[in-house]
């Protein structure tokens, strides 16, 4: 009987020595097998992707070829929708961005029908956040609502262009960026949204006569003179924090399933110059994607990036994807740079890539489209 009872115990030690040893490789199968994220982003700049149905078609039908999974077209750029908007129409009189190749068609819908067919995600990215130009039907119309420098001064220079900050403090231009997201994850079926470095303000900026008296009340005191004073800068950063807060539960009101993206600069970087505290965002669970911008040539410069604390932290806690500059049109990244890049991503653990851009993955560098394509084939392979 003793003998029986033995046996019984070592069969049934031996079974769940079995299945945990199953679990196990269920779970590094489930690991190693996981949708790696295999994203770009599609803009209106330097690209004419976005302007035509069967431009567009042929983007997508490429990047599905080469194994790609997410698109990340924009949605809000120079202070203009690029999908029908209702609410710009109500604001500022504009519809759509006023350009023959988006004005008679709905752009989004057509990346969402498309890329869906193609089985990749679309999250559309919210590109200028609160920046505008400073010529554009919004600045022009809304004087109020935009920032300034504590000598008055409005416009910052990007590049070549003249931009205006919206005072991202203001109630009339939070209930605004709401509504535009609120329009966008509840009537289209997108898989999330992105808001990148420009969904911040400039460290300069918040010396307008309503962010002024609103710290005053706060804090009973004038702003500091100097715009990078320590606590100026705490206290613009967690107004930003509220309202990014009030932000992640209205898309999550309008639509549960709806991805929270954010796509920053490094933070020691964005937070004291653009005020941007992402990682108190994903801290406090209001996001629930991070692909953070990681635009080094240099790779020793990219890999110190990727093995900061906050990085670690965060990638540990939610899908941590990187930004890597493929390109741009007047400086182009050379396509073994790339391929090391991703190379350097995958070998910490990180969730996936996404390219900057769509157009600068093929053109301007020293190899051919072809010579590109193929490497890019190979690492997605």
């Amino acid at each position: 009987m003793l003998k029986k009872q033995q046996k019984i115990i070592i069969f049934l030690a031996i079974m769940a020595s079995v299945l945990l040893t199953l679990q196990t490789v269920a779970n590094s199968y489930s690991m190693s097998e996981r949708s790696e994220i295999r994203g770009t982003w599609l803009t209106n700049i330097d690209s004419e992707i976005l302007f035509s149905t069967s431009a567009l078609d042929e983007a997508i039908n490429r990047l599905e070829k080469l194994n790609f999974n997410t698109l990340y077209p924009t949605v809000w750029q120079g202070g203009y929708s690029l999908y029908p908007s209702q609410i710009t129409e109500e604001v500022y009189g504009e519809k759509v961005y006023p350009i023959s190749g988006l004005e008679s068609r709905d752009m989004l819908a057509e990346v969402i029908a498309k890329g869906h067919e193609a089985g990749m995600r679309v999250i559309p990215w919210f590109e200028f956040g609160f920046m505008a130009p400073a010529d554009s039907a919004l600045a022009q119309q809304h004087p109020e609502w935009l920032t300034q420098r504590q000598d008055g001064t409005q416009i910052e220079m990007k590049g070549e262009d003249e931009i205006v900050w919206l005072n991202p403090f203001h109630p009339e231009v939070q209930e605004f960026i709401l509504d535009l997201v609120t329009e966008i994850v509840g009537n289209y079926d997108v898989d999330g949204i992105q808001f990148d470095d420009h969904f911040a303000l400039s460290v300069e900026f918040g010396y307008d006569d309503y962010t002024k008296e609103l710290y005053q009340t706060e804090i009973n005191a004038n702003p500091p003179e100097d715009p990078r004073e320590t606590f100026w800068v705490r206290w613009r950063a967690d107004q930003l924090n509220q309202f990014m807060e009030k932000l992640f539960h209205t898309i999550k009101a309008t639509n549960p399933n709806c991805l929270v993206s954010v796509s920053p600069n490094p933070l020691h970087f964005s937070l004291p110059s653009s005020l941007q505290d992402w990682f108190t965002w994903e801290r406090k669970g209001y996001v629930e994607e991070l692909v953070l911008q990681v635009y080094r040539r240099d790779l020793e410069q990219f890999n110190s990036e990727l093995e900061r604390t906050e990085v670690e932290l965060a990638k540990d806690h939610i899908p941590f994807a990187v930004g890597i500059l493929s390109g741009l049109k007047d400086n182009p990244t050379p396509i073994e740079m790339v391929s090391k890049q991703v190379k350097a991503v995958r070998d910490r653990d990180f969730d996936g890539v996404s390219f900057f851009f769509y157009e600068s993955l093929w053109h301007w560098g020293e190899k051919s489209p072809q010579e590109r394509e193929t490497v890019i084939s190979n690492l997605f392979n």
